[in-house]
């Protein structure tokens, strides 16, 4: 498979919870949807310096029912709580549509790109239904890819996810791009029960 043509793509990036909630919020103020608007904010720019025309949406957009693009990405993150020592790093999962391999590869990019990147883990034990059964993936074009990535936990990742805002951006860019010109990547080491 040849690399899309850079240039003739929309993709659709969600900042989770903007124009219908703040999300999660810690005890000094900070709130999940600033975090999301910040880091969707620099993912956008990143994919318009690539060429590609990008579409910012709120969490529930007009814009969304029969959504189609290259791909659509929501961006959350997780809890302001101290839950364990372990509740740090990040979580991804795909629109389930008849082409697995499509969604399968997404995930893929999204957990090597990000993970290379940012250097935070993949806690594939802790996607939750809220993430694989998320609105935005009944409401758009069954054609249009798309996947939703919580980028950290806003109490142990908080540094990385605010002082280290563009770390984080280029994650997600690289791994979008990384779908999009169809790279190779390994498999994610997802462990059986």
């Amino acid at each position: 498979m040849t690399p899309t043509p850079v240039g003739t793509k929309r993709i659709g990036i969600i900042s989770g919870h903007k124009g219908n909630d703040s999300g999660a919020v810690c005890p000094d103020g900070l709130t999940e949807a600033s975090v999301n608007f910040k880091i969707a904010t620099i993912v956008v720019q990143n994919l318009i310096a690539h060429g590609y025309t990008v579409d910012l949406l709120d969490e529930f957009d007009d814009r969304l029912p029969g959504y189609q693009a290259a791909l659509l990405l929501s961006i959350h993150n997780d809890s302001c709580e101290y839950i364990n020592p372990e509740a740090t790093g990040f979580k991804v999962a795909a629109a389930q549509t008849p082409d697995s391999e499509t969604a399968s590869h997404l995930t893929d990019c999204l957990v090597d790109r990000y993970h290379k990147d940012t250097g935070l883990i993949f806690d594939y034990n802790a996607i939750t239904p809220a993430m694989t059964e998320y609105h935005a993936f009944d409401a758009i074009s069954s054609s249009t890819p798309a996947a939703i990535i919580e980028a950290g936990f806003l109490n142990l990742d908080r540094q990385i996810l605010t002082q280290h805002t563009d770390v984080i951006a280029k994650g997600i860019t690289d791994g979008l791009l990384c779908f999009l010109n169809n790279e190779t990547v390994q498999p994610t080491a997802i462990p059986t029960p």
